[in-house]
């Protein structure tokens, strides 16, 4: 069975930080390229951090210079280190596990975020 697990969610105040989680099993999670998307409510869901089998990252021009994307093979996990948070930043987030060439993909069952004072 395929799980990915996000946690670290909750309220922080503007200017904070959260470093969420999301813990993969069932899959080899070292063959596949990771995310982290969110869902504001009445808006669309949206990338915002991916990072490779590499390690090569990428970011939504809302999010750089404040998160950080990262794994750890070795425990099958993938973080997002958000610092610096607006209000614009509430949502829920979702982990999200692709292996394109084979069209695998897997999404967790998110975390919310609330920033606000």
């Amino acid at each position: 069975q395929v799980q990915l697990v996000e946690s670290g969610g909750g309220l922080v105040q503007p200017g904070g930080s959260l470093r969420l989680s999301c813990v993969a099993s069932g899959i080899a999670f070292s063959m596949y390229a990771m995310g982290w998307y969110r869902q504001a409510p009445g808006k669309q869901r949206e990338l915002v951090a991916s990072i490779t089998r590499g390690r090569t990252t990428d970011y939504a021009d809302s999010v750089k210079g404040r998160f950080t994307i990262s794994r750890d093979n070795a425990n099958n996990t993938v973080y997002l280190q958000m610092d610096s948070l607006k209000p614009e930043d509430t949502a829920t987030y979702y982990c999200h596990a692709n292996w394109g060439t084979l069209n695998r993909n897997y999404w967790g069952q998110g975390t919310q975020v609330t920033v606000s004072s």
